[in-house]
């Protein structure tokens, strides 16, 4: 239960009558939610019965030990601040109230501003682990397909090593075709990874020109270049301890290269505009859909920084060569972002899971999840037809496929279509087609696209 920042549900456990009126009377001024208990039993038929963000428990209950009931109640719930108050108090209590999970000690007679003290610290606290959740449902209902169940074999073999590579300080080179997840999984491997504590980083190597690129690896000081109004201390400085993940590498300019190579071989670098050599304790991920090897006879991406990145490669198979996780995928999809998309529960019709397996998916995982947003939203009912999906879905078994006895430029268009549908720019899509952005202009008006 969330509860508006400043109000909490507090519950008082004292075998004293004064001091369980006192302290409710207090704590109400304050705007907070007030229940007193007098004895062991009641405090556990309470915290069963409703949820609490705070307890102020005494250590001496009648007969009973208040220690003993610091781990019940937070059986009932994990999220309970414990507040020890006693006559009795010393260091031992103390340690002995904190070693069970109690959160905070106020010995007695206590006064109202320590009262206060102690309940403004965990208003602060319970703050913080609200908005942690929402952050965590936030991207639970953008990144959905963080879900790594799987029912391929291929896929579970590709997990598996992500799990086993995880705990290592390898670095990890992940391939695959555009959109199968290769950024989710890298967030993935850093969770399941000893650095998991740190902080965890993105660069889209192609995003950026190569002097703000080398910037937001590496950092600068003020005045290196125009524009340089301030220092910045560079990713790979605030992600110390933490994991730095490369994403499209294959595109990272030529004169950074070295001095990536550099950090991977010594963990040494120098910011732009400095020359004083920092050192920096970060695990590598790099990711590309782009054959490195060819890149490399290209004279576009050097030889010993491939080998140098490429310790341990996890292939990410495409969503046609896992076509018995499309349906569970898509329904997870479908229930989080008809969620999102304040709708009621929504599922697919049989019809339409049909379709979506039969559908060879050229853009993956991020096209799958763009095509069920669109179902989603168009959708006014319970259950998602196929009318609420593109033509070239419901039409994909009736599309030619290499073999047909048909022209060669029916089967060119198809493949063009299907491409540009799963891609996210025409640089992107030319790059996979293996031809220009000019040639794949003219194709477009050629055949009307």
């Amino acid at each position: 239960m969330i509860l508006p920042d400043s109000q909490l549900n507090i519950i008082v456990i004292d075998d004293e009558l004064n001091i369980r009126k006192t302290l409710k009377v207090y704590l109400e001024t304050l705007g907070h939610k007030v229940v007193t208990v007098s004895n062991y039993k009641d405090a556990i038929s309470e915290s069963s019965r409703r949820s609490f963000d705070m307890a102020f428990v005494d250590l001496r209950l009648g007969m009973d030990n208040g220690l003993d009931l610091i781990p019940e109640l937070l059986a009932e719930s994990r999220w309970l601040k414990i507040v020890v108050i006693t006559a009795y108090a010393s260091i031992d209590t103390a340690v002995e109230a904190v070693k069970r999970g109690a959160t905070d000690y106020i010995p007695k007679p206590f006064t109202p501003a320590e009262v206060k003290l102690s309940v403004q610290k965990v208003m602060e606290v319970r703050s913080l682990e609200h908005r942690i959740n929402a952050l965590q449902a936030d991207l639970n209902r953008i990144s959905p397909e963080i879900d790594f169940s799987s029912y391929c074999p291929l896929m579970q073999r590709t997990i598996e090593q992500a799990r086993q590579v995880a705990q290592t300080d390898a670095i990890i080179m992940l391939t695959g075709e555009n959109g199968t997840g290769k950024s989710v999984l890298a967030r993935a491997i850093h969770s399941w990874s000893n650095r998991s504590g740190k902080p965890f980083a993105e660069i889209s190597c192609p995003s950026l020109s190569a002097e703000l690129l080398e910037s937001e690896l590496f950092g600068h000081v003020k005045g290196s270049f125009t524009g340089a109004v301030r220092d910045n201390p560079g990713r790979v400085s605030t992600c110390e301890g933490g994991t730095l993940f490369l994403d499209e590498i294959g595109d990272l300019p030529i004169s950074i290269q070295p001095k990536l190579l550099r950090f991977i071989q010594e963990r040494e670098y120098e910011r732009l505009g400095d020359h004083t050599p920092r050192k920096a304790d970060v695990r590598l991920i790099a990711a590309t859909n782009m054959n490195l090897e060819q890149a490399i006879a290209d004279h576009r991406f050097r030889e010993d920084l491939y080998y140098r990145l490429n310790v341990i490669q996890i292939e990410l198979p495409p969503l046609r060569m896992r076509r018995e996780d499309i349906p569970p995928l898509a329904e997870r999809m479908l229930i989080n972002l008809s969620r999102c998309n304040h709708k009621p529960l929504q599922r697919f019709t049989d019809d339409s899971l049909h379709a979506l397996s039969s559908y060879s998916w050229p853009g993956n995982i991020r096209e799958l999840r763009n095509v069920i947003e669109r179902a989603s939203i168009l959708c006014n009912k319970e259950n998602v037809g196929v009318e609420y999906l593109p033509e070239r879905l419901v039409n994909a078994n009736d599309q030619p496929k290499p073999g047909d006895f048909i022209p060669l430029d029916e089967l060119e268009e198809t493949h063009i279509r299907r491409i540009l549908a799963g891609t996210k720019s025409l640089q992107e899509a030319a790059a996979i087609l293996g031809i220009d952005q000019a040639t794949l202009w003219r194709r477009r008006k050629r055949y009307n696209i």
